[in-house]
């Protein structure tokens, strides 16, 4: 898995899966039009501002409420390169990975960012580095396992080029 490297977008504790993607767009099935609607009912200016490589911090249940994958997809499609919280709710977690978007769990990484440092962030090694303060956190490691869905695109593609083999 690459080293990512962007800049962060930094909301609180209990980012629901209904302001991640809200209910009313759920009859939208193509990743590029669920982007448009990435973070809708918590950062209006969200997807005006995001860029690919991009980086989502956020503290303690990120993902917590319904659990519908259109939460990590639209996020993925929009440009988030990875998605950095204290904590996930279950459910979001596993939706990531299913989707191929990059988790981790940091429990101090709202201590050592704020909105629009740039990131570089290691998910090998659990290493993020905040290039803009000069500051560092450690986060668990994502297993090997896991970097192989993620490096094939999520888990459905993971699972064609395995059944190949």
């Amino acid at each position: 898995m690459s080293i990512f490297k962007g800049k962060v977008f930094k909301y609180g504790n209990d980012v629901n899966t209904d302001v991640i993607f809200p209910g009313k767009y759920l009859n939208i099935f193509e990743p590029g039009e669920m982007a448009k609607h990435a973070m809708e009912d918590l950062d209006k200016d969200f997807v005006k501002k995001v860029a690919f490589g991009d980086v989502i911090v956020a503290g303690k249940y990120f993902g917590c409420g319904s659990s519908r994958e259109q939460a990590a997809t639209c996020l993925k499609a929009a440009g988030v390169s990875v998605v950095i919280a204290e904590s996930f709710a279950r459910i979001f977690y596993r939706n990531a990975i299913n989707q191929g978007l990059a988790i981790m769990i940091c429990p101090e990484i709202s201590k050592i960012v704020e909105a629009g440092d740039e990131l570089e962030v290691e998910p090998e090694k659990g290493l993020i580095k905040n290039l803009t303060r000069g500051k560092e956190a450690t986060a668990k490691p994502l297993p090997p396992f896991i970097l192989g869905i993620l490096n094939d695109g999520g888990l459905i593609p993971h699972l064609q080029k395995e059944m190949k083999k």
